[in-house]
């Protein structure tokens, strides 16, 4: 008994030169590929919270004294100092123009600099 003929194109598929003939798919993009005018405002991390040693002895001293604010008061006023502290560093890293924490730039610098340098979407 012969060997049964097969058409070419299976002996192809079968031992995988079909795959080599292939060509790779052709990419149409659905939209222009440039850069858009701003970026969507994203909140960043929240930072670590500050003052907690502070609000936690001062809230020690209110239950111990039936919240009672003049026995506590160089407590109160260590955790205002403390916040005020706090919100003056926060304030200044805001103001400086330098990178987040990951090395990123903040959403709103990135639309800033967008601002300055829009895409040209084209030519005169």
């Amino acid at each position: 008994m012969a060997a049964p003929v097969y058409p070419a194109w299976v002996t192809r598929w079968v031992s995988g030169q079909w795959r080599q003939k292939k060509r790779p798919p052709v990419i149409r993009p659905t939209r222009p590929l440039v850069l858009a005018n701003k970026v969507a405002n994203r909140r960043e991390q929240a930072g670590e919270a500050t003052c907690i040693t502070e609000m936690s002895v001062m809230m020690a001293c209110w239950k111990q004294n039936d919240f009672n604010d003049t026995a506590c008061a160089e407590e109160i006023r260590m955790f205002y100092d403390c916040v005020a502290k706090a919100e003056k560093e926060r304030k200044d890293q805001n103001e400086e123009d330098t990178l987040s924490p990951r090395g990123n730039l903040t959403s709103s610098k990135v639309n800033k600099l967008l601002r300055r340098f829009p895409q040209i979407t084209r030519y005169v």
